[in-house]
């Protein structure tokens, strides 16, 4: 199971997918705001809700907004 983070301004989001690529699992949470702590946890909860609803452990990747600089 592959499962994505999608953290946002305003909403960060969960999907688990199966290794064929079928929707498992699909939650959002509100993004807290100017608090890394409870941001982690959302994202932690996030996870461990879905590898829960699915009865599997899965690889984890992420996106979050940011600036990349190009050397």
């Amino acid at each position: 199971m592959r499962i994505g983070i999608d953290l946002g301004g305003t909403k960060t989001e969960v999907i688990a997918l199966s290794e064929q690529g079928e929707q498992l699992f699909r939650h959002r949470l509100p993004t807290p705001r100017d608090d890394y702590h409870q941001t982690i946890e959302t994202i932690a909860s996030l996870i461990e809700m879905a590898e829960q609803a699915t009865g599997q452990r899965g690889t984890v990747g992420n996106g979050h907004p940011g600036i990349a600089f190009a050397l």
